[in-house]
């Protein structure tokens, strides 16, 4: 069961988009509170910058028969990206980098999910960042799937890793300067929806 388990909850990754109806699928919801994607990238070899998003939605389509067939979409504005410095986090938002408005999404629709152990897989998904829509594939681990303590319902959590590289999206000023690799954490916790 915690296979199972692990193998529907993994593409949270990266407002929720439209989902395919699954017959057998149960739905869960990211829990916004406990969900956080970190990243961080070499600034001209001097320092590791870290920046993050927080405070979005998802939704899992879980079916617990058939693993490969759940479904996965994330998706939040990208001026919700927060470096700890008003000045650069300005900066990412202007035609340097993402020329980003409040509309701009990042989002991330899971499309594959492949089980590697009883408590890992890897989970291929489409990313969209800044125009551009890239394969990615998240290196996932679950860390539980049980009942809420406190709010006594089923709950998944999760965390997964990536390397993105910024020039694959079109966000390249000052590569390789300013690294273009990005490092991707995530970590995850999502809700049996009601």
């Amino acid at each position: 069961m915690k296979t199972t388990a692990f193998a529907a909850a993994l593409g949270l990754a990266t407002a929720t988009l439209a989902a395919p109806v699954l017959a057998d699928a149960e739905a869960y919801v990211l829990d916004a509170s406990h969900s956080q994607i970190l990243f961080s990238y070499n600034h001209l070899g001097f320092s590791t910058t870290y920046g993050l998003f927080s405070g979005f939605e998802g939704e899992i389509q879980f079916d617990a028969e058939n693993p490969a067939a759940s479904f996965v979409s994330v998706s939040m504005p990208v001026t919700s990206m927060f470096t700890g410095w008003e000045e650069r986090d300005a900066h990412l938002m202007s035609g340097d980098f993402f020329g980003a408005d409040d509309d701009d999404l990042v989002t991330f629709v899971s499309t594959g999910i492949e089980v590697t152990g009883e408590a890992t897989a890897l989970i291929t998904g489409d990313l969209t960042l800044n125009g551009v829509t890239q394969a990615v594939v998240l290196d996932t681990t679950l860390n539980q799937a049980g009942a809420h303590p406190m709010a006594q319902t089923p709950w998944l959590g999760f965390d997964a890793t990536t390397v993105l590289k910024r020039s694959d999206f079109g966000v390249d000023k000052f590569a390789p300067f300013v690294g273009d690799e990005v490092a991707v954490q995530i970590s995850i916790e999502a809700m049996k929806a009601e």
